[in-house]
């Protein structure tokens, strides 16, 4: 180690920052303290990167205080004027309703209500300000055209489709319950095709149909055990 150390010593001599690898200068420490006291002034270098590549903590935590206040300014703006600043606050969506209503409370007390345009006459409902514009471009020509969109048509396909295969699927039940057992197997193999066949329009309409008007499909079990629970009441 001390062969090391003083080959290192007259290698970087020379220069202000001594390099020695940080395993032998923690080593040599209180050697170097001894034999060498004018080195105990020396800056030393090791040469370990250790720490070498780390970031500034405080710009980072300063830019990220930065955005934490844009994005609370942003969100404050979204509230009523009457909450803004009050954010810690408000508990609920009911506070914001609340400050809703008493503005309208207001503004009927005021009379804003009652000269309208177009107070007393049909609402027009030719065109949805608040659909997409070529949709309700494309609704418009189906309505002058008595048509319905594609889904709407699907839709009642679907339900009538389901109500007379519920309808088959009790008058076997019943015929089953009654003692004549022996078409149940062929009648439900048939009710399963029709099962599966309504599934698969049920899977197509959910792809066109907007969001938030999906339907589910059919399960057999919960059929059969939905007309087992209903058939000791009939």
């Amino acid at each position: 180690m001390a062969t090391r150390l003083c080959k290192g010593i007259a290698v970087a001599s020379s220069s202000s920052t001594l390099s020695v690898p940080k395993q032998i200068l923690d080593e040599a420490s209180p050697v170097i303290a001894i034999i060498f006291p004018s080195l105990s002034k020396v800056r030393w270098a090791s040469s370990s990167s250790e720490g070498a590549g780390e970031t500034p903590v405080k710009p980072k935590k300063k830019m990220q205080d930065r955005l934490s206040g844009v994005i609370d300014a942003v969100n404050d703006r979204k509230l009523p004027p009457e909450l803004r600043g009050q954010r810690n606050n408000i508990r609920s969506e009911t506070d914001i309703i609340n400050v809703v209503e008493q503005r309208i409370w207001h503004s009927m007390e005021e009379g804003q209500f009652e000269n309208l345009p177009g107070k007393g006459k049909p609402l027009n409902l030719n065109s949805n300000p608040h659909a997409d514009p070529a949709e309700d471009t494309l609704y418009r020509i189906l309505s002058r055209n008595k048509c319905a969109p594609e889904w709407v048509e699907l839709n009642k396909e679907i339900r009538n489709s389901v109500a007379e295969w519920r309808l088959s699927l009790k008058k076997s039940w019943n015929r089953k319950e009654s003692g004549d057992s022996s078409k149940w197997s062929e009648n439900s193999d048939s009710l399963k095709l029709q099962l599966r066949s309504i599934n698969d329009k049920v899977f197509r309409y959910n792809l066109i149909v907007p969001f938030g008007r999906q339907m589910n499909g059919l399960k057999w079990e919960k059929e059969v055990t939905r007309l087992n629970e209903v058939q000791p009441t009939t």
